[in-house]
């Protein structure tokens, strides 16, 4: 999260494969003004929905206990647009590299937007749809890696956010 702090005050946050939040209520415990949260297993929905009332961020959290297809293609359609897009999906399926698609796809990105995946240090994402990579993290056997939209000016320092 230090990485993405100068990102976070004002953001809108998409944390795709939540859980039970970490990442999200992270977010905004540092600024975002509002945290998307999509999660299928209702275990992690209930541990989320139970870890944002207890933090009485009801008003600046949306939790969508749905695949992350399904809430994707739900988020397109309402015309939903985010500042920070995380995910964290299961290492052992291809579920992360759709997902990422989608979401290069996708007007889910803002402009300055800044997509991160988390993966096996191993198996980098094979595919991001209009998204391109511009930076990674490595945690040992875990990787973030960053992306943009293509269609991001790189000559434009006016985003405080480049410092990523």
């Amino acid at each position: 999260m230090d990485t993405l702090a100068p990102r976070l005050p004002g953001a809108r946050v998409l944390d795709l494969f939540a859980g039970a939040g970490g990442v999200g209520l992270e977010a905004l415990s540092r600024g975002a003004v509002h945290t998307t949260f999509v999660e299928r297993d209702r275990h992690a929905v209930a541990a989320l929905r139970d870890n944002i009332a207890s933090l009485g961020v009801q008003d600046r959290a949306r939790v969508l206990g749905e695949d992350v297809a399904r809430a994707l293609d739900r988020l397109v359609r309402e015309g939903a647009t985010f500042d920070v897009v995380f995910l964290d999906p299961p290492y052992e399926s291809s579920l992360g590299d759709t997902a990422l698609d989608r979401v290069g796809a996708g007007s889910l990105s803002t402009v300055h937007g800044v997509v991160i995946a988390q993966h096996l240090t191993k198996r980098p994402p094979v595919t991001a749809g209009a998204l391109v990579p511009f930076r990674t993290r490595r945690f040992g056997e875990t990787t973030l890696t960053f992306f943009r939209s293509a269609a991001y000016d790189a000559g434009s320092r006016a985003d405080p956010s480049e410092r990523i």
